[in-house]
């Protein structure tokens, strides 16, 4: 049962097959960037039965070397005097979709080559920096008839969607609050992704849309959001709280961290009960429901493989179908969130290199 606003995918429907069974034809993918990110969502690609590992690309060639031979990828491309190594792998015409899961501020210029190169685009979240790069994104990827997604995999989880089945049944009333949060301690490194402003570090790009996600699935993208933060002396958010307002009175509270190890759950109030996700908030496979005058109950959920396998088939179900764009993950939506984001950060008073006029490429 769809949320009204987070359209459940076909692949969690009561009934459906394994998320790992064929859909249609084989295709055939390239991984740019070989972080822990990057061998996690491997490890499910390879699951797919309708799926090849063709190749992989790194600036370092015994990254993309050892990554290749780990996995079993056909090829592995790196940065040398010809150019560079995600260059390469869409230059690659055996690739049909490309997944990019390189630091945020890459993210527009590798998923802007791949669509130039004609390739189909799995992008990491968030889909880019700002707002002005999604578009530009989006309206290329339209105009060469390509897909397209920003990979937030919580969207496609069962848990998840099963907390929009309970929503929508109307067994917690009407919903007045959401609260969400998810952090944990990194040691600050210059060196780390998380924390250099040059690849669009911060908390709230890398942790916020989880939380969102939450609040979006329960009540929508909000008409106003307040957000405040601790902004460190490299111009990164360390940690921020967003306040959503809706015009029905209803509000969400949000928080992200990179400083302090909270619960990592969200909660979801109505006029008639509430429900709370388990930990992690990204990945939950545990539900606890309490209706007002009723008594709570404790719902589990099995996951395949690491839990991306259900966000893979979606999008091989979207290519294998002519699809430019998920349902469950649409365009309009990552374009709400970035532009949602881009407020924010310009109210805590954060801004990156991508937000200066776009580079050509």
């Amino acid at each position: 049962m769809d949320s009204p606003y987070i359209p459940t995918p076909p692949c969690v429907f009561q009934g459906a097959p394994s998320p790992v069974q064929k859909t249609g034809r084989v295709l055939r993918w390239g991984v740019v960037a070989t972080g822990n990110i990057s061998a996690k969502v491997t490890e499910d690609i390879a699951r797919l039965e309708d799926a090849v590992l063709h190749a992989v690309s790194s600036r370092n060639p015994d990254s993309a070397e050892e990554f290749a031979d780990r996995f079993g990828f056909t090829r592995s491309y790196f940065d040398d005097d010809r150019g560079r190594g995600y260059h390469h792998l869409i230059d690659d015409p055996e690739v049909d979709v490309v997944y990019v899961a390189a630091p945020h501020a890459q993210h527009y210029e590798i998923s802007r080559a791949a669509l130039l190169g004609g390739k189909h685009v799995l992008c990491e979240k968030s889909l880019t920096i700002n707002a002005r790069e999604a578009e530009d994104l989006i309206a290329l990827a339209s105009s060469r008839g390509l897909f397209l997604m920003e990979a937030v995999w919580t969207r496609f989880l069962p848990c998840v969607n099963r907390i929009w089945e309970v929503l929508v049944s109307g067994e917690l009333g009407e919903v007045r609050w959401v609260q969400a949060d998810l952090g944990f301690p990194s040691p600050p490194d210059p060196a780390s992704r998380l924390w250099n402003p040059e690849s669009g570090g911060g908390a709230l790009l890398d942790l916020s849309v989880y939380p969102l996600t939450l609040a979006v699935g329960a009540l929508g993208y909000p008409d106003g959001v307040t957000a405040v933060g601790a902004v460190n002396g490299d111009g990164i958010d360390t940690q921020n709280a967003l306040l959503l307002n809706y015009r029905s009175g209803a509000s969400a509270q949000l928080m992200s961290s990179l400083v302090a190890a909270h619960t990592r759950t969200g909660t979801i109030a109505g006029s008639k009960g509430w429900l709370r996700t388990g930990a992690p908030l990204h990945n939950p496979v545990e539900l606890t429901i309490q209706p007002h005058l009723g008594e709570r109950r404790v719902e589990r959920f099995r996951q395949v493989g690491n839990g991306y396998t259900y966000e893979l088939r979606e999008v091989t179900r979207c290519i294998q179908s002519g699809l430019l764009e998920s349902p469950t993950m649409s365009w309009e939506h990552s374009l709400a969130s970035m532009r949602l984001f881009d407020e924010a950060r310009s109210q805590m008073g954060v801004r990156y290199a991508n937000d200066f006029p776009a580079r050509t490429l």
